[in-house]
């Protein structure tokens, strides 16, 4: 393996959604993680029932599971991106995502477009400190 390769890994946990394509769920890069942007699936795959709350907290509960499997947690995130359906949910989102990141938050953009994969109303993707 090249040195290049060595301090690259992905990473994968079967305690948050699956990759729905030919994608990694996060990417372990030296000391930081990069995870795929996480929408409102179950682990089994399944969409949350629900309106955008409970589909963020499942997003967030994803991304989380994701962080620790690549060696960090959502202390450790040092940026997010959040993809909204509808940027009229950011208050409804922003309640919510202050409960995971209620202590330093990290830097975060917050952005609206145009469909989402399977239609779901948000999709968050971090980058994080790892150990």
């Amino acid at each position: 393996m090249s040195e290049s390769n060595a301090a690259r890994r992905t990473v994968r946990t079967d305690r948050a959604a699956p990759a729905i394509g030919p994608y990694s769920q996060a990417v372990r890069a030296g000391d930081f993680l990069f995870t795929s942007g996480q929408i409102p699936l179950r682990p089994d795959g399944a969409l949350v029932d629900g309106g955008i709350e409970v589909q963020t907290r499942q997003v967030l509960a994803n991304l989380a599971e994701v962080l620790r499997a690549g060696g960090s947690d959502p202390s450790r995130v040092v940026k997010c991106t959040i993809f909204l359906r509808d940027m009229d949910d950011f208050q409804a989102v922003n309640a919510v995502y202050g409960e995971t990141f209620d202590h330093d938050p990290p830097a975060r953009s917050a952005v609206q477009v145009a469909r989402l994969p399977k239609d779901v109303a948000i999709e968050i993707e971090a980058v994080a400190l790892c150990d």
